[in-house]
């Protein structure tokens, strides 16, 4: 892991924050007294989850802590099992299937490995964090090896339904020996949690990651052209951006496109981006229709669904299944719609020139939308305004905490398209609101999602174990 250094935050926060930051790292490495503190999740790269840890464990190796993060193996039905728990604390059926006997069973041996393997590297009272429905299985088997044991679930539903009732029932005999559980958004609690062992820690972002460093109209520009969204010139300088160790790095790989043009954008004309995996519940497809229906032909625009290639993300079975749904219903438009729209596949064989690549997308749009159908935080919301861009995202789950009146647009029902495509077209015509709302948005993070705060609640959290 790449240590992150904390007083990079100092000119954003100020020195107040800083300082109150610098008196908590202290505390909590006193308390902690050599205690290691460790992650467990089921991948290192490829979604929200994992960006987050990258920076929560980055920062507080800085902090003097001991902090440590391990990755969870498993076989592709293990993976099918917890994406189906996945969607259905999300409340929605996914792929249908069950979750019985047999997929207790599975689960469980899966699980049971893992600890067994992780037990060999702790030692008792040391802490671990478990992060979502893949490591909940590892709760009771390192409680009964001396360990603090704190389970971190990154996703969730406002209400309860047959769907989130079924998913509680499967984890629930896990879960009960943990002496704390993490949520982002308090309606995700579970009524049977002990409201006292529950904490609320919305994620934060890394302002220099990467995703989200500052990088002036020319690096843009070279990047957008070297990963094939804007035509090339003569003098195709590979853009370069700041890795997450500190050296320089080069975007030198291309995107993979689906397009009418070979190089779908054009300067001087807007463009719409969402950002996210290839999954359901993102609702690609419901963007595209929206955005054919309502803002193609009305303006000058275009629109580009931006994912991850779908060999890199190792935990969900359902990427390659939900971009070829995407492409089904993008090859069924007619022509014209299909020249303002394009699918855009990022490489991951290196996850910083990945981010380095969202980071110039995110940059250069004039919109950012997140149109999902549940979502557990959001963290691609929180990075474009960090941005300072015009957002429009669905109402729900842990977007709704993210976007406050006046620094971004909150669908009420993310279902209607037809709502949803006219917001948008209303939006691109009014240049001067987008500029409003991307400066407050930008001024939102930096009060509310920079992360000395959360790593202070982090902190807080330790303490109460130890």
């Amino acid at each position: 892991m790449h240590r992150r250094a904390l007083v990079n935050l100092k000119p954003l926060i100020g020195s107040e924050r800083y300082g109150d930051l610098l008196r908590v790292a202290g505390a909590t490495c006193e308390r902690l007294e050599g205690r290691v503190v460790w992650n467990i999740s089921s991948t290192a790269q490829g979604g929200g989850v994992a960006e987050m840890l990258h920076v929560l464990v980055g920062y507080t190796l800085d902090a003097g802590l001991d902090v440590r993060w391990l990755v969870m193996s498993g076989d592709p039905e293990f993976f099918v099992i917890t994406k189906r728990i996945h969607n259905r604390l999300h409340g929605t059926a996914g792929d249908g299937g069950g979750l019985g006997v047999n997929e207790a069973a599975h689960y469980s041996r899966v699980t049971e490995a893992n600890a067994q393997s992780v037990i060999t590297r702790i030692q008792p009272g040391d802490v671990v964090l478990l992060h979502d429905p893949q490591a909940a299985g590892l709760a009771r088997p390192l409680a009964e090896a001396g360990v603090h044991v704190v389970w971190r679930c990154h996703v969730g539903h406002e209400q309860n339904s047959e769907w989130t009732d079924q998913a509680w029932t499967f984890l629930r005999h896990h879960l009960n020996a943990c002496k704390a559980y993490i949520f982002s958004v308090p309606a995700y609690v579970p009524s049977w949690m002990e409201g006292s062992l529950v904490w609320i820690i919305p994620p934060s972002i890394d302002p220099f990651s990467p995703k989200n460093e500052e990088i002036d109209r020319v690096g843009v520009l070279r990047t957008l052209r070297r990963i094939g969204l804007l035509p090339g010139i003569d003098d195709d300088t590979p853009a370069a951006f700041t890795r997450r160790d500190g050296t320089e790095g080069l975007v030198a790989r291309k995107a993979s496109l689906v397009s009418v043009e070979e190089a779908p954008l054009a300067f001087g004309v807007p463009l719409v981006v969402q950002v996210s995996r290839w999954d359901r519940l993102k609702d690609m497809t419901g963007v595209m229709k929206g955005f054919a229906a309502c803002v193609a032909g009305r303006i000058d625009a275009v629109l580009a669904l931006v994912g991850p290639s779908s060999d890199g993300v190792s935990d969900d079975p359902e990427e390659s299944d939900v971009y070829g749904e995407c492409l089904s219903v993008w090859d069924a438009l007619p022509i014209e719609e299909r020249r303002r729209i394009c699918l855009v596949t990022l490489p991951m064989e290196d996850i910083d020139e990945n981010a380095a690549m969202v980071n110039a997308i995110q940059r250069y749009a004039t919109v950012v939308v997140q149109k999902s159908l549940a979502e557990g935080f959001g963290l691609t919301v929180t990075e474009a305004m960090w941005k300072s861009k015009a957002v429009v995202a669905s109402g729900v789950g842990g977007i709704s905490t993210q976007i406050e009146p006046g620094t971004g647009i909150l669908l009420e029902n993310a279902t209607d398209l037809s709502a949803f495509g006219h917001t948008l077209f209303d939006l691109l015509t009014q240049p001067q609101v987008i500029a409003d709302l991307g400066t407050r948005a930008h001024q939102h993070v930096l009060d509310t999602f920079v992360g000395d705060e959360h790593l202070k609640r982090y902190a807080a959290l330790l303490a109460s174990l130890v």
